[in-house]
């Protein structure tokens, strides 16, 4: 398995496919599938049987994973970056290539 350089809570940019040029904050990361769920980007409609949670049942739409290839971290002045590590006083730290700011 590959170390994965986006987390949970990071703001990312969508960079191929359908939804390219979509910006959303990561919810969760399937690190085993090597996807990730961002806020607002790759909705799909489910269908859901009524139950205890939602009486009603119907159609609902919610976040599918994305491919992590298809994403690239923002900095905090919103352009995009890749991530590099390095040890800062003992601890390893992500760092933004473009701006070479800790992350």
């Amino acid at each position: 398995m590959t170390k994965l350089k986006i987390k949970s809570g990071d703001t990312v940019k969508v960079i191929a496919g359908d939804h390219k040029g979509s910006e959303g904050k990561v919810q969760k990361v399937l690190a085993d599938k090597n996807k990730a769920i961002v806020e607002g980007v790759n909705m799909v409609k489910k269908h859901t049987k009524p139950s205890a949670q939602s009486p009603q049942g119907g159609i609902v739409e919610k976040e599918a994973p994305i491919q992590i290839s298809n994403l690239s971290l923002l900095t905090s002045k919103g352009e995009t970056t890749r991530v590099g590590y390095r040890m800062e006083d003992g601890k390893k730290v992500r760092f933004s290539k473009k701006s070479n700011e800790v992350i």
